[in-house]
């Protein structure tokens, strides 16, 4: 067969017409083995054979993406797979092993290794590991509150959404444009010997895109990218009729809705505004935050830094461990922030992330303050830290992005709760003499113990005389992680909190990958350091 013979014949010189040969192909059988007789299995060998404690997590893990770029759809993509990991306590010492043998036998090997492993871990532990308690829940179940399963609904829909986001955004003018659908499902069975059987269905949707506009007689290019939200919610996210919008410059982002077509559209305009927009001057500014950008300075500056592994040294990879060391703590007075800075987490948090209803440990999860009226009140911890800070009980924010890969500390949703005062962002900008307004997440970097930072974002808007005056171009800002939270001197009411988040984020080594979000309503910092990154290349 010729080349193009190949092409023709499977659909792909035609880009969208791949979608055919994906519909017709057969999914993988589900396992139809007895979710609950597998786990009792595996808890039961895992006794036999010495272990004090056992959990198993039962999985399939779904993943699919569609991408697109211009007039045409250059990728589809839609895995399964499924699998239990066994994680027991022996002699005091964790072991771990995982298994796609989802039958009695290979469930039995499979606990049988991990106490193994556990007991030659042992020979190196230099003291035992102490796991807080927690009670049995018996047989449980949760479900992110979905409306539609984004994987129900037909590829070609989706494909046909991908290319209207795209024509709007090249009608409009954008010179290239590139548009994905990330979509997953993680459906869990946990079972451990504290007598809990959590089963939960988990789902997460990002729609997303990039506009690009390109100046040929400045030999120059500029970029907007997409201002929604990662959620925990179904498809119903992008057909949900539109709530109040955002009275801030950027009036895209909705309630628990997105409309990806208007927002391509508006994209393209704002991105070819940006080649005539005035470079900024460097200096000091008030800045004004939105949600869409400050969920992103959230998660790098608190909710890493707070992360208790990362405090005690355990945990280095991506950016390292943490300046929010144990003794600041134990002041029970160190100002992270100021007092209109208060951070919580939360996985209970509706169409968060990271939001479930049990643990990858069996803990039921719960909301807890991090940082209470700028002072630093607690961390993230699970159940064999929790003695670390003389807490009774985990948080329950233990979690693997796998069934083959080991449970540990994942960040969960940490948020910035909003004010008490009733305050909108244009009420915030009219009491701004010379600020800067930013909207969207950028560039950015942070040092190896989450202090000094640099940020960027999508757009930016000089603020004179309170009032918004014109786009700006090149913005990043400058600060510590102290100094900037404890410039912060207002923030807006619940009407304009909002969940940002990130889909694909990393810890670990090996590596894993979770999603977790962050809310915010929009943000005032004073006297922050602005720099013009054209000048700083």
């Amino acid at each position: 067969m010729q080349r193009r013979d190949f092409l023709a014949s499977t659909g792909l010189a035609a880009g969208m017409t791949l979608v055919a040969p994906l519909g017709a192909h057969a999914r993988s059988p589900i396992p139809t083995a007895d979710n609950k007789a597998l786990a009792d299995a595996a808890l039961g060998a895992a006794r036999s054979a010495g272990a004090s404690y056992a959990d198993v997590r039962i999985g399939r893990y779904r993943n699919q993406s569609v991408a697109s770029r211009e007039r045409k759809i250059n990728n589809i993509s839609d895995s399964e797979s499924f699998g239990a990991g066994v994680r027991v306590l022996a002699q005091g010492t964790w072991g771990f092993a995982a298994t796609s043998d989802l039958t009695t036998d290979g469930i039995v090997r499979a606990a049988r290794q991990a106490v193994a492993i556990a007991k030659a871990n042992a020979m190196l532990q230099t003291e035992p590991v102490q796991l807080a308690a927690e009670p049995g829940y018996g047989e449980v179940n949760w479900r992110t509150p979905i409306e539609k399963n984004v994987f129900d609904i037909p590829i070609q829909e989706k494909v046909d959404l991908l290319l209207a986001v795209n024509d709007a955004a090249l009608t409009a003018g954008a010179t290239f444009v590139n548009s994905q659908l990330f979509m997953l499902n993680e459906r869990k069975y946990f079972a451990n010997t504290d007598g809990t059987y959590a089963d939960q269905d988990i789902h997460r949707f990002w729609p997303t895109f990039t506009v690009t506009s390109v100046d040929r007689s400045k030999n120059s290019f500029q970029t907007r990218e997409a201002l929604s939200a990662p959620l925990g919610i179904g498809w119903e996210y992008l057909t949900l009729k539109a709530k109040d919008r955002i009275d801030g410059p950027a009036t895209v982002l909705y309630d628990r809705s997105y409309d990806m077509i208007e927002d391509a559209r508006l994209a393209a305009v704002q991105a070819a505004t940006k080649h005539g927009a005035k470079s900024v001057s460097p200096g000091k500014y008030t800045l004004v935050l939105e949600p869409s950008h400050l969920f992103l300075t959230i998660h790098e500056s608190v909710g890493h830094p707070l992360e208790l592994d990362r405090v005690l040294g355990y945990e280095a990879n991506y950016a390292g461990t943490s300046f929010a060391t144990l003794d600041k703590w134990r002041t029970k007075s160190f100002k992270y922030g100021s007092s209109h800075v208060n951070f919580f987490a939360d996985k209970t948090e509706p169409g968060a992330l990271g939001t479930c209803g049990w643990d990858d440990e069996g803990v039921k999860t719960q909301r807890w303050d991090l940082v209470k009226g700028g002072v630093l009140t607690d961390y993230q911890a699970i159940r064999d830290q929790a003695h670390i800070l003389g807490h009774s009980r985990s948080h329950g924010c233990c979690y693997a992005d796998h069934w083959s890969s080991v449970q540990f500390q994942r960040m969960p949703n940490v948020s910035l709760a909003a004010g008490t005062q009733p305050l909108t962002p244009a009420q915030m900008v009219a009491n701004v003499e010379k600020g800067i307004y930013i909207v969207g997440r950028g560039s950015y970097s942070i040092d190896q113990q989450r202090y000094n930072f640099q940020f960027g974002g999508q757009l930016f808007y000089e603020i004179k005389d309170g009032k918004v005056v014109g786009p700006l171009r090149d913005v990043a800002y400058q600060a510590n992680t102290q100094e900037f939270w404890n410039s912060m001197s207002a923030t807006c009411d619940r009407r304009d909190w909002r969940l940002g988040g990130s889909f694909n984020d990393g810890k670990g080594q090996p590596g894993q990958s979770s999603s977790v979000s962050h809310g915010s309503s929009t943000s005032r910092f004073d006297n922050i350091n602005v720099i013009n990154t054209a000048r700083n290349i």
